[in-house]
């Protein structure tokens, strides 16, 4: 009798799935998810509506590599916020999605047996992008509390088989924004090693406090060996129209588009055309921006606060891991179904982000999404309170 195939055998039904199911059967506060539950700026929002009223310009294919106009408008965009020159002819790709932009670049960038390396914790569909083009993750953990690399084991994990490295600054889900030592050690060892790095950035304009968004592009030596990734959904909170682009030098480019097209072929034309007029926003949309999530970074930290839950404030994205070692008696997983159907309160054990020999570093942590309203938020850290009672 068919079945389905070996490749895929081993994914099953990942820890999203399960809470989300379990927080709606407790009426539980999910803060699980990284999906906002607010609508996105009411411009862009409106941008879609009208070029989606333009008719069949924009209603049916657009180019597989993506609307000129849009990628004139991401190329513009990375001069305007990190001085990088981009061609936008041949050196963007617009995408439906993040997810398929990284997987890809794997496709079209790394061969059977290369070796590609990962650092931990992960964002979930890295891994097994990777396996199903037959490549080999090896993985290099960052270490609580304050989720550092060692360089040794970065070092170390660099071979003669290494064709690409996935980074993800700033990074879900421990909400580091790595530092420019930090990128410039990971910069060197791609040139030293001549290996691609596969950049995701899709939270470019989530940082906090005094940290700094540097793109791996703009690192020396390292825009011909950078493909960086991003997309207008966690910068507009628009996660559900799927359009995310990667730039670059255009030998790599071409790579990507060359997979692509044969995966999904385009992106959706109308959020294309929205996307442009969301990338042209003035520069006071993303300093309100970065003072919501920061007024919402801060309601996080009160709500962990009083249940008993230990964190430092995240560097970028909306998410935070906290320790729960001081209130719960178990790992991750048990934390995770206790605190949804005892609290009220839905989060995602990160072990699942680690490879089995390194889930241990992860086993007393929680990862919590702060992309929800100030009410909901406030309402996590009543509940969260009785952790405490």
């Amino acid at each position: 009798m068919p079945t389905f195939a070996n490749r895929v055998s081993g994914f099953g039904t990942t820890i999203f799935t399960e809470i989300n199911e379990l927080a709606a059967q407790h009426n539980a506060v999910n803060l699980g998810q990284g999906r906002p539950d607010f609508d996105g700026p009411p411009e862009v929002i409106d941008a879609l509506m009208r070029a989606a009223q333009e008719g069949a310009r924009v209603n049916q294919y657009p180019p597989g590599a993506g609307s000129i106009h849009l990628r004139n408008a991401i190329a513009l965009h990375a001069g305007r916020f990190y001085n990088l020159d981009v061609d936008p002819a041949r050196g963007v790709l617009v995408t439906p999605g993040a997810t398929e932009a990284v997987f890809a670049s794997l496709l079209g960038l790394v061969d059977p047996g290369d070796e590609v390396i990962v650092i931990e914790p992960y964002f979930d569909s890295y891994v097994p992008g990777i396996t199903m083009i037959g490549a080999v993750p090896v993985y290099v953990p960052l270490h609580p509390p304050n989720w550092t690399f060692d360089e040794q084991e970065l070092r170390a994990a660099f071979s003669p088989k290494t064709r690409a490295i996935i980074v993800n600054s700033p990074q879900n889900p421990t909400g580091r924004v790595f530092t420019w030592d930090e990128q410039k050690r990971i910069a060197d060892l791609c040139v030293e090693h001549d290996v691609v790095c596969i950049s995701d950035e899709v939270y470019e304009h989530l940082v906090f406090d005094n940290a700094r968004h540097i793109p791996m592009a703009a690192m020396p030596d390292m825009f011909e060996r950078t493909v960086t990734v991003s997309s207008l959904g966690k910068t507009f909170s628009v996660t559900g129209w799927k359009i995310g682009w990667v730039y670059g030098a255009p030998e790599l480019i071409t790579g990507v588009g060359r997979a692509h097209q044969f995966v999904a072929f385009a992106a959706n034309h109308p959020g294309q055309e929205a996307a442009v007029h969301a990338l042209g926003l003035p520069g006071t949309y993303f300093e309100d921006f970065q003072a919501m999530y920061t007024a919402k970074r801060d309601l996080m930290m009160q709500a962990l606060s009083l249940g008993g839950l230990k964190s430092a404030k995240p560097e970028g994205t909306y998410f935070v891991m906290a320790d729960f070692s001081d209130v719960f008696d178990g790992d991750s997983v048990q934390f995770a179904r206790y605190l949804t159907t005892d609290i009220g309160v839905a989060c995602i054990p990160p072990g699942f982000f680690y490879c089995p020999e390194h889930a241990h570093l992860a086993r007393t942590q929680a990862r919590f999404a702060f992309c929800k309203s100030d009410d909901t938020l406030r309402e996590a850290g009543e509940r969260l309170a009785k952790l405490l009672r």
